[in-house]
């Protein structure tokens, strides 16, 4: 009876009041002679007999409640009974029932009818949810009996697999779920079916097998207690490639690396047994950069791979764990592989989480899997999480999560299967976590009974002696009579007879390819090509397009006033300011067919409020994008870059950096780690010949500190005009967003011989931008060059016009890394008579100083003008805060670094 369950405490208040006011009650003993009990009974009497019973018991002490849900089904019937002969029931309920429903007094506060109208609201809405629900609780499904429908729940919920998914608020996902989940009878698989996951599973377990025996003091990070992984995976990429996905990205750490590049995406075994060998870097690539190389279990490769539906489908395994972002989510797909220690405890793991349904970062659902060892390194779950389940921060994304033993492999490829129809029918983030074991250490020459003794203690190993997932579905097949021994042992043979061949043939194996690092790029052109420099007429009209609004779109005031002023600019050509000369950039690039992509904190506008790339009608709240609005058929163009950078990256990072006063945490981007982490040799100069130099080529990323909105506009197309790709990493300016001199004309930018700013490089990135003043090729009266990056030069220049400072050159290095020698060679030469500086706004312990000192010495001796000791220093001391907090403090160094740099004695 759904309104005795739901109107519960409503019924227990009306009862105790109205059993207070209008009866008395006794609680009667009675003694059940067959099952010799006491139960016990209420009676109901009127007043007036109520003075010879005994002491009555409150309802409150009663230790059965008659109202509970349990009993829900007796009370039906006691109602049903009642309504048809009130004699027929006992007295106690004949009066509850007459009270409460037929003539409820006064003071129970509502009327029969509405006591009714709520009971029934309560019945429907129980009523409904059932009826809308799948799986055994359909309408749709056949009569069963209660046992058959109890014994089915229990193989479906109570077995290898767990779902979470009622943490799920979309009832079409549930019932989805349930109609995958609540099947009429189990999943069985087929005779044929089951030595195609037999086969995977041996060459799961003999690959860690002849690793092992092959290379016994050998770090590999095997697979061994979850060989299932790989059947598992190579059934959900069949089953995703039967469902239209034609491409899929593999991220993933260490742990079963191997195993997944050698039987998932088939990366040769020979090379992977060279590798173990020592391996040999990659030959015929004269001259072109071929990078350190990396421990086999890190790297990474890609094939395209027959499904055993007979589909093909391309299988990326990235050298790094990403994100896929998929141009058509039906056809590509990204899976992600985690430890359980590393999804509960990495923040990374949450922040791509939380990334996964938003608009511009959606890769159209993610496989996450969780290789879960129960303990992670030398940690037990109990002191590494504070959930139950290492997967629990997935509820918050609405995410399926289903819990499945390692030890059958079946299961595993259930879930795995499950996991890629979810994937393919909601486009939604689903999780298989995949609870195994680690029969090693962390790694194969590591002890674990260090920290988990019993787990791994010799004489009570419960995992040594546990059998594997091999040994387990094994058995179960020759129990079920559908494989033999021989069967088994012909696979058996014909998996040891590859591993042994290519193990021979890795011995004679030389790779000719970089396919972990990155693909080959023939005709490199030198750094000194033209950054595709744009014609007057498409500058103008695409300075036009992005300066411009609808009429009828109506922005903040503010806004307005912001595109009028640049307007003004490109109708000039005056002025052109940083966020101006961005823009240009990247309108330019649209214009040309490429795609940018601009990604991060408050992008739109800015974090100091100076791009407003998006634009918010402050009366409908619409957005408009002046970007997208520079060319007809604009979309029709975007991707067409995808087929060239294979796995080459072009990434550019815009970090904001310089020092203004605002404290520790608003001064510096930490220039000093990026430049420490160049792989530059900082003593030996490069091939510097303008149509022979591979310096960018050689070197691992750029990192520029540009200092006027034209040299940026240049080294943002630079990035994408070139044919090979490098990251590249800005420190974005501050305060010379708006600086009155950090302006540029539209001249600068153009490819119009004569214009300013058209010096013997050509219109193009500066690398390095001389002094301003006018030089010639030889100064011996300067008694000081001031070498310096980033938006100090604006207050040196400043301190020195104020001074009268006209016997100091100030160079700025607009490309730190890799360093120009070339151009500072040149500038030492110009002045040969100058104390020779570095200047920075950062301490001396940060900043650029620690990787210009050892480079600008390499060049100072290579032209005869001394060493590294010759260089003298203008910056802040060494610290261990990046700034001063205090903006006094910030003043009066600053004003300290630009005086030292302009005074007229020599400097110590």
């Amino acid at each position: 009876m759904a309104w005795f369950r739901a109107g519960s405490n409503v019924a227990k208040l009306a009862i105790r009041r109205t059993l207070s006011q209008t009866s008395s009650y006794v609680t009667r003993a009675q003694i059940a002679p067959a099952q010799n009990r006491y139960f016990h009974t209420t009676v109901f009497r009127s007043k007036a007999q109520a003075a010879p019973v005994p002491r009555p018991v409150p309802l409150s002490r009663l230790t059965d409640s008659f109202l509970d849900g349990t009993s829900s089904v007796y009370l039906e019937e006691l109602q049903r009974a009642w309504e048809q002969d009130p004699n027929s029931v006992d007295e106690s309920w004949d009066n509850f029932s007459e009270t409460l429903l037929a003539r409820p007094p006064h003071h129970l506060g509502f009327r029969v009818k509405q006591f009714k109208r709520v009971c029934d609201c309560y019945c429907l809405e129980f009523f409904v949810g059932v009826w809308r629900m799948a799986g055994f609780l359909s309408e749709n499904r056949p009569v069963q009996t209660l046992r058959a429908i109890l014994t089915r729940l229990e193989q479906a919920y109570c077995g290898h697999i767990g779902y979470e998914y009622m943490h799920i608020a979309d009832r079409e996902k549930c019932n989805w779920l349930r109609d995958k989940i609540e099947t009429p009878t189990s999943t069985q698989y087929g005779r044929q079916r089951r030595e195609v996951i037999l086969d995977r599973l041996i060459w799961s377990t003999q690959f860690e097998n002849f690793l092992a025996a092959k290379w016994t003091a050998a770090k590999r990070f095997g697979l061994e207690g979850c060989e299932t992984l790989i059947p598992g995976m190579k059934e959900m990429f069949d089953r995703s490639a039967d469902l239209g996905v034609e491409s899929i990205v593999i991220g993933m750490s260490h742990r079963g690396r191997l195993n997944v590049l050698g039987n998932v995406v088939r990366k040769p075994l020979r090379q992977i047994f060279s590798e173990f060998s020592g391996g040999t870097k990659p030959v015929d690539e004269v001259g072109l950069y071929t990078g350190t190389g990396d421990v086999k279990y890190h790297l990474g490769t890609s094939y395209d791979r027959p499904t055993r539906g007979g589909k093909r489908i391309h299988l990326s395994l990235v050298a790094n764990p990403s994100h896929l972002e998929a141009v058509d989510p039906n056809k590509n797909m990204g899976v992600l592989i985690h430890g359980d220690g590393s999804f509960a405890g990495q923040g990374v793991v949450y922040e791509t989480l939380h990334l996964s349904a938003l608009p511009n970062y959606t890769t159209g659902g993610t496989i996450h899997i969780v290789v879960n060892n129960q303990v992670a390194f030398t940690t037990d779950p109990h002191a590494g999480r504070s959930s139950q389940y290492c997967t629990d921060v997935a509820k918050a994304l609405s995410a399926p999560i289903f819990h499945v033993n390692g030890d059958d492999v079946e299961a595993v490829v259930h879930a795995c299967e499950l996991a890629a129809e979810w994937r393919q029918t909601f486009h939604s983030d689903v999780v298989v976590d995949i609870v195994c074991y680690r029969r090693f250490g962390h790694n194969e020459i590591d002890e674990p009974s260090f920290t988990q003794p019993k787990m791994y203690k010799a004489c009570t190993c419960v995992i040594r002696n546990h059998p594997s997932a091999l040994e387990i579905y094994q058995k179960k097949l020759l129990e079920s009579g559908q494989v033999t021994k021989e069967d088994i042992s012909q696979i058996n043979s014909k998996v040891t007879s590859i591993l042994n061949e290519e193990f021979l043939a890795s011995k004679d194996y030389v790779p000719k390819r970089r396919d972990w690092l990155s693909a080959y790029w023939g005709g490199f052109k030198s750094p000194e090509q033209l950054s595709h420099p744009v014609k007057p007429e498409i500058l103008k009209n695409v300075g036009k397009a992005i300066t411009s609004l609808p009429g009828n779109f109506k922005p903040h005031r503010a806004v307005k006033r912001i595109f009028e002023d640049r307007a003004k600019m490109i109708e000039t050509g005056e002025g052109i300011d940083w966020a101006v000369g961005e823009a240009l950039a990247f309108a330019t690039l649209l214009v040309e067919g490429n795609h940018v992509r601009l990604s991060g904190q408050d992008v739109e506008r800015g974090t100091f409020s100076h791009r407003h790339a998006v634009l918010h009608d402050q009366e409908t709240g619409e957005i408009y994008c002046p970007l997208d609005h520079v060319m007809m058929n604009q979309d029709e163009e975007m991707f067409t870059w995808e087929a060239k950078w294979l796995r080459q990256t072009g990434l550019v990072v815009l970090l904001p950096h310089g020092y203004d006063g605002q404290g520790p945490e608003h001064s510096s981007a930490r220039l000093e780690r990026f430049l420490q982490m160049s792989d530059d040799n900082p003593y030996v100069i490069p091939e510097m010949d303008s149509t022979l130099r591979k310096q960018i080529q050689e070197c691992n990323w750029q990192v520029v500190n540009v200092t006027t909105p034209a040299n940026y506009f240049h080294v943002l197309r630079r990035q994408l005009h070139r044919e090979f790709r490098k990251p590249l990493i800005v420190m974005a300016p501050k305060n010379l967003l708006r600086h009155k001199d950090c302006k540029s004309n539209l001249s600068e930018f153009d490819d119009v011989e004569g214009h300013p700013g058209f010096d013997k490089q050509g219109t193009r990135f500066k690398r390095l931008i001389k002094d301003q003043n006018d030089h010639s090729d030889l100064e011996e009266g300067i008694r000081r060059l001031v070498l310096c990056s980033g938006k100090v030069y604006y207050e040196l220049d400043e301190e020195r016009k104020k001074v009268g400072g006209k016997d100091v050159a100030i160079c700025r290095v607009e490309q730190l890394c890799p360093f120009p020698y070339d151009l500072v060679q040149r500038e030492l030469k110009r002045y040969p008579n100058a104390e020779i500086v570095w200047c920075q706004e950062e301490p001396m312990n940060m900043g650029a100083y620690s990787y210009i000192a050892p480079r600008l010495g390499t060049a100072i001796k290579a032209v005869g003008r001394g060493t590294v000791d010759d260089i003298k220093y203008i910056g802040r001391a060494p610290s261990a805060a990046t700034a001063t907090g205090f903006y006094q403090v910030h003043t009066k160094e600053q004003n300290e670094i630009v005086q030292k740099a302009m005074q007229p004695e020599p400097l110590d």
